[in-house]
């Protein structure tokens, strides 16, 4: 794509969308492609969802904006909701999940300054993705992304994933740390999946001195991993939680939610948006769970997790090239043994979009609204796609199906 007029910060493929449906993007030459990662999380319900198009178009005729120095019924709602879903007391509006994870971050400092702690510190996991914001690439556990924006912002105390020693360690050597950013799943870094007795674990130490337990749950909220939020299947509830990706279905929207203590920190000049929460974003995100809630689509990202990883399971049982599966609802990662980038371009030369994290593991986020027949193309056309790349002698029939 010669002499595009964009910042060279993505490294794009060739491709030009045009329009898309469930889980297929149209190019303008007409080719489809079966996305597996719905724009990073993003288009839970598949894309040109007809319900949140219907709301956006809706509220285009009534209020696309209104500053945040008034209420709209369309904001009061969605926080409601969202703190009727999540068990938090609060919502605070942003347009993406870096905007929200600022919000929790800020949210921990002045925390820590009313409890007269002059230098408030966040326990942050390595291998963590929290944004690209300067304060959230600081948190943030992949030097790759910190490469270049030095200073980073200082305040934050990195731990290993899913080690609680580690962190009862930071705990007695540490006055200043007053809260925990973490996410239940690592999606950027690699699919690790935190154990529930680590949280557990993790919630007992933020309550014996007083931390702040705050989950990132940008990627693994609104329904993707089998409950409305991660942490809802673990037995633990954090003091606040930030949500983001699937909440407007690609419309920008993002929340940090909050309870408590938390939930009264902040007070009028802390903390803002201009676009935050608008009546827009709000009547999208509202139709979302509108249709999550219609469709049983919580339900529908277990049992159709539990297809596609069984299925993929068996498909590269005893493949040597393979190094783990692994999934939580339809958030799943094929580990490989080396690093597999290449395998991106290969598989959009097979119509399949699909996309490489930590790199090793091919990320799978597919939409909730997938089909059983949906479902299954993706898994045969992934297994092909990887056996051809692996030079597998194994090899599946091509799949098809109609769009």
């Amino acid at each position: 794509m010669a002499d595009q007029p964009l910042l060279n910060t993505y490294g794009r493929l060739p491709i030009v969308f045009d329009h898309g449906h469930g889980p297929w993007l149209f190019d303008t030459d007409g080719q489809r492609y079966f996305d597996t990662f719905t724009g990073i999380a993003v288009c839970g319900l598949g894309h040109a969802h007809p319900a949140v198009a219907e709301a956006i178009s809706r509220q285009a005729q009534r209020l696309l904006h209104c500053s945040n120095l008034f209420y709209t019924a369309e904001q009061q709602s969605l926080a409601k909701r969202l703190c009727e879903l999540s068990g938090m007391d609060g919502a605070f509006f942003a347009n993406s999940g870096a905007e929200a994870n600022e919000a929790a971050i800020k949210l921990a400092r002045l925390y820590g300054h009313q409890r007269n702690i002059k230098n408030p510190a966040i326990i942050v996991m390595e291998r963590a993705f929290h944004g690209r914001t300067l304060a959230t690439l600081t948190a943030t556990g992949n030097r790759k992304v910190q490469a270049g924006f030095e200073p980073l912002v200082s305040g934050f105390v990195r731990a290993p994933y899913n080690d609680l020693a580690a962190i009862q360690s930071i705990a007695n050597a540490n006055p200043n740390v007053v809260a925990i950013l973490l996410e239940p799943v690592q999606g950027e870094g690699g699919l690790s999946i935190a154990s529930n007795e680590w949280l557990q674990g993790v919630r007992r130490i933020c309550d014996e001195h007083r931390w702040l337990l705050m989950l990132d749950e940008v990627q693994t909220g609104n329904g993707r991993t089998g409950s409305y939020f991660a942490y809802q299947q673990t037995g633990v509830l954090p003091d606040v939680v930030t949500t983001a990706k699937g909440l407007g279905n690609g419309f920008p929207i993002g929340a940090c939610l909050a309870r408590g203590v938390a939930a009264t920190t902040f007070q009028p000049g802390h903390h803002g948006s201009t676009f935050g929460g608008n009546p827009m974003a709000c009547a999208a995100a509202l139709a979302v769970l509108d249709v999550i809630e219609r469709d049983n689509l919580i339900a529908r990202a277990r049992t159709l997790g539990a297809r596609i990883l069984g299925n993929l399971k068996s498909a590269f049982d005893g493949a040597d090239y393979i190094r783990d599966i692994r999934g939580h609802g339809l958030m799943l990662g094929i580990e490989l043994n080396e690093p597999c980038a290449e395998l991106v371009p290969l598989a959009k030369m097979q119509g399949l979009l699909m996309n490489v994290t930590a790199e090793k593991v091919i990320r799978l986020l597919p939409a909730l609204t997938l089909s059983d027949d949906e479902a299954d193309y993706m898994v045969d056309q992934l297994v092909r796609v990887i056996k051809l790349y692996a030079g597998d002698d194994r090899m599946v029939p091509r799949p098809s199906i109609d769009a």
